[in-house]
């Protein structure tokens, strides 16, 4: 049974950091791209950024670009979100995504194979 479960998310002051993390398990996911995506109440969901399994390819959401990071590790199937200059408009549900890499990039997440359950993230003013 194929897994992913995002951890690390919480409440955090303007200016702040946090680091998200994604464990996935239950089959190979060397063949994926992991991303993460993130949604508020009453809107769509918003593409936050993308990395290939192998980690040597990485893309992000505008909104983000220059404060978030995101990495894997192969060795525990692990793939990272690390969140600085945290902006109150970033509080979230965030979540983790895997999608076959046979596919281009969903950035609405249609075409995402798995999804993990989510992390909230909260950045107050």
């Amino acid at each position: 049974q194929v897994q992913l479960v995002e951890s690390g998310g919480g409440l955090v002051q303007a200016g702040g950091s946090l680091r998200l993390s994604c464990a996935a398990s239950g089959r190979t996911f060397s063949s994926y791209v992991m991303g993460w995506f993130r949604q508020t109440p009453g809107k769509e969901r918003d593409f936050v950024a993308r990395i290939n399994w192998s980690g040597s390819s990485t893309y992000y959401a505008d909104a983000v670009k220059g404060r978030f990071t995101i990495s894997s590790n192969n060795a525990k199937n692990t793939v990272y979100l690390q969140m600085n200059s945290l902006k109150p408009e970033d509080t979230a549900v965030y979540y983790c995504a895997a999608q076959q890499n046979y596919k281009p990039w969903s950035y609405t997440g249609d075409w995402v194979d798995y999804w993990g359950r989510g992390t909230q993230v909260t950045v107050s003013a």
